[in-house]
């Protein structure tokens, strides 16, 4: 019956309010138990006695105090300011009483006793003369059964049961405010993986909210990492297609003996060797993005001194250069300070962005390599003044398989999109980061920032 939390809600809402009302319950029978209605009538019927004494209309003091002691059946007593009987309407009948004394802790009912214990209720005056008024009548005997009945159950019908209805109803609205948002995070949870979720609308309490916040943003992850795994895997499979249907073709021409002459064979084992080595070199470069996206990757951390690996990479593209007709320009002042880092690594890096400036460099082109020290990180550049890459690819040019143009395609190191993926990793697990600014027609730079240990 209360297994969804709104009614677990509901239901400790509705103890708490219930615990409550029994406390104030509780407490009012005590202090009616105490001060019964009885009580406070009498005393009021004192304090009206006490106002009809005082107003005697030029008469004896003593004289209306006998004669309303008498109707009113009361007892009227007045006391000298130094608090002596100076008259007692009951002094013949009753036990005397003395002039009531201030309590420490007050009562919230007057009462005084005689010599012989007996209770009296009573209410007392002040005169001007600086004597004493004092209207008092025996203290009424009041049972448990008429307290419960005439005082406590009436008041506890019309006020206790309306405020337990009233704390229930919102008792359950508020238990809705809470648990209905919650619900819908469970319920979109269960439907989880799912590419058609939607994210759930942020409602309630401000930490509900919060949590409905989180939930959507690890929706929108999980979908993006979901969809990041299928275009993956379908760009591993369009990839590997390519080569393995050459291997094949070329493989059956071997066997069923289509390529009948040494030329044909040569060209057949060259396609077989070639599109076996463009897979492989695939795969190492596949494993190398998983290690660096596990963390796994062997990275060797040890000061290097960039300007030496900078110009080695210049050195190692001397001979593609020169057949190119591009020119390369190393820019790295001799002062520039060593960075500590994986120098295996982030020759990779480099080597990959300056095979991607030569291959989009047009013959009497400029690439230039540049390295600063700015704000604790060296900055390292690399630029060209080749045909440049559209706007609206530069925000995927990191993308594992992502070639921004059809024409561009081998443009990368290996050809299949994964160079620029792999020198993002890289950086990132060496704490910096990469860019990219480039314009159509004037060229492309990719600047690397590297964190220096200052």
């Amino acid at each position: 019956m209360f297994s969804s939390l709104r009614s677990r809600l509901w239901l400790s809402y509705a103890l708490l309010v219930a615990t409550a009302l029994s406390v104030v319950a509780m407490i009012l029978f005590i202090y009616l138990i105490r001060n019964p209605f009885l009580y406070r009538q009498t005393l009021e019927r004192l304090q009206a006695v006490q106002t009809v004494v005082m107003e005697r209309d030029g008469q004896t003091l003593s004289f209306v105090a006998e004669r309303v002691s008498k109707n009113f059946n009361v007892r009227i007593l007045l006391f000298s300011a130094d608090q002596q009987v100076l008259l007692d309407t009951y002094a013949k009948k009753m036990p005397p009483l003395k002039f009531p004394q201030q309590k420490i802790l007050p009562r919230s009912m007057p009462i005084v006793r005689d010599e012989k214990k007996i209770a009296w209720l009573y209410s007392i005056e002040k005169l001007p003369d600086n004597s004493y008024i004092m209207v008092a009548a025996p203290r009424p005997r009041v049972s448990l059964t008429n307290v419960f009945a005439d005082d406590f159950l009436p008041l506890i019908m019309q006020s206790g049961v309306f405020a337990l209805l009233l704390s229930l109803v919102v008792a359950f609205f508020f238990a809705r405010w809470i648990a209905d948002p919650l619900q819908k995070v469970v319920a979109a949870a269960r439907q989880m993986p799912s590419a058609e979720i939607k994210p759930v609308e942020p409602q309630g309490p401000h930490e509900v909210q919060e949590l409905t916040r989180a939930f959507n943003s690890m929706i929108s992850r999980t979908q993006a990492s979901q969809k990041s795994q299928r275009e993956f895997v379908a760009n591993v499979s369009h990839e590997l297609k390519t080569p393995l249907t050459s291997v094949q073709g070329f493989a059956q021409a071997l066997l069923d003996g289509t390529a009948d002459s040494s030329e044909s064979r040569q060209q057949a084992a060259q396609v077989i060797y070639d599109e076996s080595a463009r897979m492989h070199r695939m795969v190492l470069d596949l494993l190398d993005l998983a290690r660096l996206d596990a963390g796994t990757a062997d990275i060797t951390m040890a000061p290097v001194n960039m300007s030496t690996l900078l110009n080695a990479i210049a050195e190692k593209f001397t001979p593609q250069l020169q057949q190119a007709g591009v020119t390369v320009k190393v820019d790295v002042p001799a002062t520039l300070s060593t960075v500590t880092a994986d120098g295996d690594r982030l020759a990779q890096v480099f080597t990959n962005l300056m095979d991607n400036a030569l291959k989009f460099t047009p013959r009497d082109g400029l690439i230039s390599l540049r390295a600063s020290v700015a704000n604790k990180e060296m900055l390292i550049s690399v630029s060209d003044t080749g045909t440049g890459i559209p706007a609206e690819a530069l925000a995927h040019i990191f993308d594992r398989f992502y070639q921004a143009d059809p024409a561009r395609r081998g443009g990368e190191r290996h050809g299949v999109g994964l160079g620029l993926a792999i020198a993002h990793e890289i950086v990132q697990a060496h704490g910096g980061r990469i860019g990219v600014r480039s314009r159509l027609g004037e060229g492309t730079t990719f600047d690397v920032y590297l964190p220096l240990n200052i």
